[in-house]
């Protein structure tokens, strides 16, 4: 039992020293920010204009592992011309400078699947000369808008993601395509004021995550992708912006046990490789939403005291075996969406989460962690 004790403690010692702060200027972050500019200025000839955000693992994390977390350099962009809005909400009459001075207006409307939607064209928005406020024409016709993107057909679509990669690159690059609402929306109306035991995220933070809005990105939900209708049209209400604020808000042991949540998953093969909730099958989106969930309801004191970062994954993966046993996983911002149902093949993995002891798990670590480090 001594020695069980001792390799937990060496696991929890090697991360601790291992996982820096990142530098400022790491070599994602870099090329993050040279693949945003590159698509800020990919049509320099058209009135229409790509706004870019560096979004996932290099976004989310502030520590530098040995063993890297950042498996492709993830940016979301939206259209300067193009703007979404929660249903009934006026037509804005001012806005940021990156949005052109021609501005079509969306109105989000939902589906019958909670967190994805359609886009309603209502407004054609100019902005005025005078002042720089927006005049808005209402639009006499229903046009719903594609989830269709020209000009990138040739593009591998990876979920919603255009993927691209460069020989002369270290990552690969997901470009997402997304249209942008600078509101809160209401499906997600609860999230702000829920009531929280334990102050996380504080008030100041949850301001914050709010003042961002949210993003709708192109994709359908999988039960919907055989409709020839849905396919093009439903989108997917996208909190990426939130997330990047809320997980560089945890504190470094939090961010450590999600990395090596990851890299256990990934490593075991019991979530898929691509960052996102659309394929049948558990994903690094899931382990987050288990992250986020558990630095609400757990205290502080429960990440720092009897200190053993194998003993606190192994009380989040039965959190999770839980989850796949009634079939569910709470969405994070949206109360009535599950993230799993029935279609997803789940059996396998709840097996060998619920079979996963200390002493397995702390060896996992030595065998594929440490040792590979070393």
């Amino acid at each position: 039992m001594n020695d069980e004790r001792v390799v937990e403690e060496i696991v929890t010692k090697f991360l601790l020293n291992t996982c820096r702060l990142r530098p400022k200027f790491s070599r994602p972050a870099v090329q993050a920010a040279v693949m945003c500019g590159r698509l800020a200025n990919e049509n320099p000839d058209s009135d229409t204009g790509l706004i870019p955000l560096t979004t996932g693992s290099v976004a989310e994390f502030y520590i530098e592992p040995m063993i890297p977390h950042i498996g492709d350099v993830d940016v979301m962009d939206h259209l300067s011309t193009d703007l979404a809005i929660p249903p009934g909400h006026p037509p804005p009459t001012q806005l940021p400078d990156e949005f052109h001075n021609y501005v079509r207006v969306f109105e989000i409307v939902d589906s019958h699947l909670p967190g994805y939607v359609y886009l309603e064209l209502r407004y054609l928005l100019t902005e005025c000369v005078n002042d720089g406020k927006y005049n808005a024409v209402e639009y006499d016709q229903v046009a719903c808008l594609s989830n269709r993107f020209p000009g990138h057909e040739n593009m591998h679509i990876h979920g919603p993601a255009v993927l691209t990669v460069s020989s002369g690159k270290i990552l690969s690059s997901d470009a997402v395509f997304c249209t942008r609402c600078l509101v809160w929306p209401p499906q997600a109306a609860d999230w702000p004021t829920r009531h929280r035991n334990y102050d996380w995220p504080d008030s100041a933070t949850v301001d914050r995550v709010v003042s961002y809005g949210c993003d709708v990105v192109p994709v359908a939900h999988r039960q919907c992708r055989q409709d020839e209708w849905m396919s093009k049209h439903q989108w997917r209400l996208s909190f990426s912006r939130a997330e990047i604020v809320l997980i560089n808000s945890w504190m470094p042991v939090q961010q450590i046990v999600y990395h090596m949540l990851r890299v256990f998953m990934k490593t075991e093969r019991l979530t898929d490789s691509a960052d996102n909730s659309e394929a049948g099958k558990l994903s690094n989106y899931h382990i987050k939403t288990l992250m986020l969930w558990a630095c609400e309801l757990k205290p502080n004191i429960w990440w720092t005291n009897d200190f053993s970062l194998v003993g606190i994954c192994i009380e989040l993966l039965d959190d999770l075996a839980v989850w796949l046993t009634q079939e569910r996983c709470p969405h994070y911002f949206i109360n009535n969406c599950n993230l799993i149902d029935s279609s997803f093949n789940l059996d396998m993995v709840h097996r060998q989460l619920s079979s996963i002891s200390k002493s397995w798990l702390s060896s996992w670590f030595v065998d594929n962690y440490i040792r590979r480090c070393s």
